[in-house]
C-alpha cells in the first residue's frame, strides 16, 4: 500500500464517491461527486470500479507527493497538470513513483477536477460511502477538506500497479467545456405555483452563476420568476438538480451537498444526463433552461449509460517505453502552484 502526502491542499479538495443516497429519510445528505461522468472515466482509466472514491478539487488542485508507486488519472475541468514540474496529459492513465510531485495550475475552463488512484483511496466507509460531507463532518478524511501535510493511504485493494496497462480516452468522449450552458429540465413538481409569465421567464431567460455558489447549490442571477401567490410550501424531498425559487424569484439549483428537504417551490429539475456539465459550471457562466418530457429525460440518461458501458472497449492503449531509471537521490526541483514555488526533493527509492 502506497501513501500520498499533501504538499498544498488547493482551494477545496475532498474525497468523494457517489454519496449516501439511502439515508435521506434520516436527514443525512447525499454528498458525492459533482461531475459523475468525469469520476467514472477517471476510475475506468486506472482499473477501478466506476463508483470508487476519487479526489475532487475545485478551481485550483492540490500539490501531492507520492510515497510509493501508483497509476493515476486526471479528468474534469481543463487544467495543465504537472508531474515533477513537467506537463502531463489529462484523460489518460499515468504511472507515478515514490517522490513524484503532482501539481496543478488554476483551472482554465470548468470548475472541478478529479484524480483517481489505482486500487482506490483508503478512507473509512461511513454509511456505505467514502464521500466527505463537510456540513455533517462525516466521511473522507475526518469529514473535512484536505490540509497541508495530510497523508492518505492508497491502493487498499492491493492492486499490482506495475502490471496495470495505461490507456487514454478517445477525444470524442472528452466533454466540451462551455461558459454558456443549455440545461434540459423537466418541469415540476411545483410548476403550478408559478404564473404563465413566470414559467416563460424561466424557460426564455439567461441566468448567471453567482459567486454565492458551492457544492450545496448554485445561486443564479437573472430576471425574477413570478409566483402565483407565495414561494413557501410544506417541506418535501429534494433531488440533485432541483431548481428552487424563493420569494425573490431568483432560482437556486440544488446539488451534491443539498439538504434533504426544503420549503421553497421547485419549478423544475435538471435532468440526470446534464448534471455532469452543470457540476463544471463556475461563477460567471451563463445558463439557459429548456423543457423536455420525462420520457425524453429517460432516453438521454439511457444513452449516456450506454456510452459509459461501452467505454472500456473504446480506450486507446498508451505506448510506453521501459520505465526510466530512478531519479538521483537528493536531486531537487521547483514546483509552481498558483504562483508560489515549492522546493522539493526526490525521495530515495
Amino acid at each position: 500500500m502506497s501513501r500520498l502526502k499533501v504538499v498544498t491542499p488547493g482551494l477545496l479538495t475532498t474525497a468523494q464517491d457517489v454519496g449516501r443516497p439511502k439515508f435521506q429519510q434520516s436527514g443525512m445528505g447525499v454528498s458525492g461527486v459533482m461531475d459523475r461522468y468525469s469520476q467514472r472515466c477517471a476510475n475506468l482509466l486506472v482499473g477501478n470500479a466506476p463508483d470508487e472514491a476519487v479526489l475532487e478539487a475545485t478551481l485550483l488542485g492540490p500539490a501531492l507527493e507520492f510515497r510509493g508507486e501508483s497509476v493515476i488519472a486526471i479528468t474534469g475541468g481543463a487544467v495543465q497538470p504537472q508531474l515533477n514540474g513537467q506537463p502531463v496529459a489529462m484523460w489518460q492513465s499515468l504511472r507515478v513513483k515514490q517522490g513524484d510531485i503532482l501539481s496543478f495550475t488554476m483551472l482554465q475552463k470548468g470548475c472541478r477536477l478529479y484524480i483517481a488512484f489505482a486500487g482506490g483511496i483508503d478512507v473509512p466507509v461511513v454509511m456505505g460511502s467514502k464521500s466527505t460531507n463537510l456540513k455533517a463532518r462525516v466521511g473522507g478524511l475526518d469529514g473535512r477538506a484536505l490540509r497541508k501535510d495530510d497523508e492518505l493511504s492508497l491502493n487498499a485493494a492491493g492492486v499490482d500497479v506495475s502490471k496495470l496497462p495505461l490507456y487514454r480516452l478517445p477525444q470524442e468522449l472528452i466533454p466540451e467545456l462551455r461558459s454558456e450552458l443549455e440545461l434540459r429540465v423537466v418541469l415540476g413538481p411545483q410548476d403550478d405555483a408559478f404564473t404563465r409569465q413566470g414559467l416563460d421567464t424561466f424557460l426564455s431567460g439567461v441566468y448567471t452563476v453567482t459567486q454565492e455558489s458551492d457544492r450545496m447549490g448554485y445561486r443564479l442571477e437573472g430576471e425574477a420568476i413570478e409566483h402565483r401567490q407565495g414561494s413557501d410550501i410544506i417541506s418535501d424531498g429534494i433531488v440533485m438538480g432541483a431548481v428552487q425559487v424563493p420569494g425573490n424569484g431568483k432560482p437556486i439549483i440544488l446539488l451534491a451537498d443539498r439538504q434533504t428537504t426544503g420549503g421553497y417551490t421547485k419549478i423544475a429539475t435538471v435532468i440526470s444526463a446534464d448534471l455532469p456539465k452543470l457540476g463544471q459550471a463556475r461563477p460567471g457562466d451563463q445558463i439557459r433552461f429548456r423543457e423536455i418530457s420525462v420520457q425524453e429525460a429517460q432516453s438521454c440518461l439511457n444513452a449516456m449509460e450506454r456510452q459509459i458501458a461501452t467505454m472500456q472497449q473504446q480506450l486507446i492503449a498508451v505506448e510506453s517505453a521501459a520505465p526510466p531509471p530512478p531519479d538521483e537521490p537528493g536531486r531537487r526541483f521547483v514546483v509552481w502552484v498558483d504562483g508560489q514555488s515549492f522546493d522539493v526533493s526526490v525521495q530515495e527509492l
